[in-house]
């Protein structure tokens, strides 16, 4: 299995007074992976969210959390696709610090278009299931 990876270095602003990263924090850097993902191998939906035309709205998220991270910790966050459904696309988390899992989490977005009358659901843009398809998670047989 393929995985989109991101790597982010803790900064002292990501923790709480306890020394450890804030647990929303890692919401946030799901956020960053995807939009890192977008920049890297989906740039005409980018443009599209950029221009007003396409809306990704996150319309669910979870975290499950098994260790603590610290400041200037090195995380990495892999995302991988669970799946694409009408206008919704399911995505998996995982962030490891030296190699061991300290969370995962997941995340639904659906794609929506603006109109005068609010927004409408559509279809997922045929450039980010292509780009998706390259790094779905298989199911272990």
């Amino acid at each position: 299995m393929r995985e989109y990876l991101l790597r982010h270095r803790v900064t002292f602003d990501e923790t709480n007074v306890v020394g450890n990263v804030y647990f929303a924090h890692y919401l946030h850097w799901q956020g960053h992976c995807r939009e890192a993902f977008l920049a890297d191998h989906a740039p005409g939906v980018l443009a599209d969210v950029r221009s007003g035309d396409l809306a990704l709205a996150t319309v669910s998220c979870e975290m499950e959390y098994f260790a603590e991270c610290f400041a200037l910790d090195e995380v990495e966050v892999a995302m991988t696709l669970r799946r694409v459904r009408g206008n919704q696309v399911e995505m998996s988390y995982e962030f490891r610090r030296d190699g061991r899992m300290v969370a995962r989490g997941g995340q639904v977005v659906s794609c929506l278009r603006r109109t005068a009358n609010g927004v409408v659901p559509v279809r997922v843009p045929d450039e980010l299931s292509l780009a998706l398809a390259q790094f779905e998670a298989k199911a272990a047989v």
